[in-house]
């Protein structure tokens, strides 16, 4: 059997490396973006791999791709697929996994089961970094590391030392197929993607190869109506309005530090088989509607794989907020809500202005940098939609995202460049609570 690896960018070396351990024979990596560098090229081939910008002329070829790939090829089997296949031996373990996907909230649900997990001791994987906790205590195996699925291999090979109980992995647009439970957090932005050959969508759709499924109903009814009887039968849907999802809320109470949720399980399955249908009162950090659906995947997520429901919720209850995305800080007698995100769009933008809006006393702070991920905000959608806002809560807008919404905007607003600036500001004007919204890498805001 032959192997041609395509995009070296988005997890493909190490997969490319990661495939001379395998049946494959001959290996080739096609570097579309070339993105590797001269001592990356001299490895490849040391190991020989063979380095192309072509199909290979032979027979019983397997073309390994990301589901993103811009190529107008068909391929055999996607990063994903390639991951599952690679880490076959390792699944052999008795050890389950938590695969987290979706357009928002990833990265929180991921700090959510955390917590539920802890006295397992967790192996994460997310983007905030790779990490294992041991008694309390988090040990970081890899900061800057991506959330390509390929890098769940490397988060493990990393962990070999480690004696973890669980595994859970925030992994990019769907899943490896290894999860017992499968998280989609929701699709509230169906973006393009393979240069416009796709969408986010339909990447996120290999979710559904997860033993079990757990789903917003909203995300489910909307982009994945005609799902077949056999991956129905394993989803457990969760839903703030719906009554129809399996976890359904039925009422809640929004606080800055707390937030109590009522809510009714109804026949969930989980991973042994067993169906449960009871009441729950949830009290835990969720001062925002997004915030609440984040914690019920997480609920779901853990309710699926058979744990014992007071640990279930002492661990939501000790969830405060993820640094580097939506957290709380105080500052004297000011509360400063920080909703810190690579991936900031005009949806989740919506959704925490509103939030701003109920609070007395509050002043909302935009901005950010530019290239963080792929997938630019739309600068003009959100001058619309803090025009149409018409922003009653004071505004200041900040840094590199700040100035070009700024320009694009119809009515006036405080540009301060500096971040920090832009907090004192708010500050000395009698704020007293800041909605602090960034698009940025948190370890890259190196100017607070």
């Amino acid at each position: 059997m032959n192997a041609l690896v395509i995009d070296l960018t988005h997890g493909g070396f190490k997969i490319a490396m990661e495939l001379l351990e395998t049946k494959y024979e001959n290996i080739w990596a096609w570097d579309i973006y070339h993105s590797l560098n001269n001592t990356q090229k001299d490895l490849l081939e040391s190991k020989g791999i063979k380095l192309t910008s072509e199909i290979p002329l032979v027979d019983n070829l397997d073309i390994i791709a990301p589901v993103h790939c811009p190529l107008d090829i068909e391929i055999d089997l996607t990063h994903h697929g390639a991951v599952k296949y690679i880490l076959q031996d390792w699944k052999k373990s008795e050890i389950p996994v938590i695969e987290v996907t979706g357009v928002k909230g990833k990265s929180s649900v991921v700090g959510i089961l955390k917590e539920i997990f802890n006295s397992r001791q967790p192996l994460v994987l997310s983007s905030l970094g790779a990490e294992y906790l041991d008694n309390e205590s988090v040990i970081n195996l890899k900061k800057n590391i991506s959330i390509t699925p390929a890098s769940i291999i490397e988060t493990i090979q990393l962990a070999k030392n480690c004696e973890y109980g669980i595994c859970i992995f925030e992994t990019s647009l769907g899943g490896t197929g290894l999860a017992e439970v499968g998280v989609l957090t929701n699709v509230v932005e169906d973006y393009s993607i393979g240069q416009g050959k796709s969408k986010a969508s339909l990447a996120k759709r290999q979710i559904f190869e997860s033993q079990i499924i757990c789903c917003e109903k909203e995300t489910l009814d909307q982009y994945y109506p005609n799902l077949n009887e056999n991956i129905l039968s394993r989803i457990n849907s969760y839903s703030l309005k719906n009554p129809h999802a399996k976890v359904n809320v039925l009422n809640v109470k929004y606080g800055l530090d707390k937030t109590f949720i009522e809510l009714d399980v109804k026949n969930l399955k989980t991973i042994s088989g067993k169906s449960i249908s009871t009441h729950l009162n949830i009290e835990t950090f969720a001062p925002a509607p997004h915030h609440v659906s984040n914690v019920l995947a997480a609920l779901t997520a853990a309710l699926s794989l058979d744990l014992n429901i007071n640990d279930i919720l002492y661990g939501i209850k000790r969830f405060k907020g993820v640094k580097g995305r939506t957290s709380i800080k105080k500052e004297g007698n000011v509360i400063i809500i920080e909703e810190i995100n690579p991936g900031i769009n005009v949806r989740a933008l919506e959704k925490t202005i509103k939030m701003a809006q109920s609070m007395k006393n509050s002043i909302v702070i935009l901005g950010g940098e530019y290239g963080i991920t792929c997938e630019e905000i739309d600068e003009l959608e959100a001058a619309k939609l803090l025009d149409s806002l018409k922003m009653h809560t004071p505004l200041i807008l900040t840094d590199q995202l700040g100035k070009g919404i700024l320009k694009k905007m119809e009515s006036p607003s405080i540009f301060i460049e500096n971040p920090q600036e832009a907090l004192n500001y708010a500050i000395n004007k009698g704020a007293r609570k800041i909605v602090f919204i960034y698009r940025s890498n948190y370890s890259n805001l190196k100017k607070r």
